[in-house]
């Protein structure tokens, strides 16, 4: 299994990086998950849009899914359109960025799913409703025995150690270093937080993601590091891990 961090950027993207996107890849299926903000343009200089076998969204806020709308006008308005792509969102997350377009534009060009456990391709995914200002789904894929957790926008929940349990990568929210905001506390996670999670659930390696815009590495890393002791990394466009 590979992952691809197309960005990993928190509400937009800075200068040179794109918002929260992730390529998944087993097997020779691709799977991408959350097209946000800039992700586009990262995955085409991978992958022409055509062969991107399903897409997951954790929640509808943009930074997490706007790119949705150019990935599926590459599609439908190519020169030979692909099958339907299988789009997969908690109910009513992706109104607004399907509105983008007129219905018959698009027409044809998806097929949209409500996210719940299922087999996807190779992988089997099990959904956990994790705590967000809207509805969020934490996504944990496995196949062959590797297994790639990812929490979405979360709050503090006891869901999060079952989510990342033995995970070989737990991909995770982060987007303070120490603690967050108290208006913002029941919805959003720090890396400290996250560092305790991933010590709790004996997961392989914790990546660091959703980092708010102009916020440096390091000061995450140190958070993390303070309550797991494995490998840690920040999600920054590029970043590829071979499991």
């Amino acid at each position: 299994m590979r992952m691809t961090v197309l960005g990993g950027c928190g509400a937009w993207p800075a200068a040179g990086e794109a918002c929260s996107g992730y390529l998944i890849e087993h097997d020779g299926f691709r799977v991408l998950v959350d097209p946000g903000y800039a992700t586009m343009p990262r995955l085409l200089e991978l992958v022409p849009a055509e062969r991107i076998d399903a897409v997951l969204v954790s929640h509808g806020h943009p930074d997490h899914c706007a790119d949705l709308n150019p990935l599926l006008r590459a599609r439908a308005l190519g020169g030979r359109p692909p099958a339907a792509l299988p789009v997969f969102a908690p109910a009513g997350a992706l109104d607004a960025v399907l509105a983008l377009d007129r219905a018959s534009m698009l027409a044809g060009s998806f097929r949209l799913k409500e996210t719940a456990d299922t087999e996807i391709g190779p992988f089997t995914l099990r959904v956990f409703h994790l705590p967000h200002h809207v509805p969020n789904a934490g996504l944990r894929l496995s196949a062959d025995g590797v297994t790639i957790a990812y929490t979405g926008d979360t709050g503090p929940s006891p869901e999060l150690a079952e989510l990342a349990r033995d995970a070989d990568v737990y991909l995770a929210e982060a987007t303070y270093p120490e603690a967050v905001p108290d208006e913002d506390a029941p919805y959003l996670s720090s890396a400290r937080q996250a560092g305790a999670t991933a010590a709790e659930a004996g997961a392989g390696h914790l990546v660091l993601t959703h980092l708010w815009p102009g916020h440096t590495d390091e000061p995450a890393l140190n958070a993390a590091g303070d309550g797991f002791p494995g490998k840690i990394s920040v999600a920054r466009g590029g970043l590829v891990l071979d499991l």
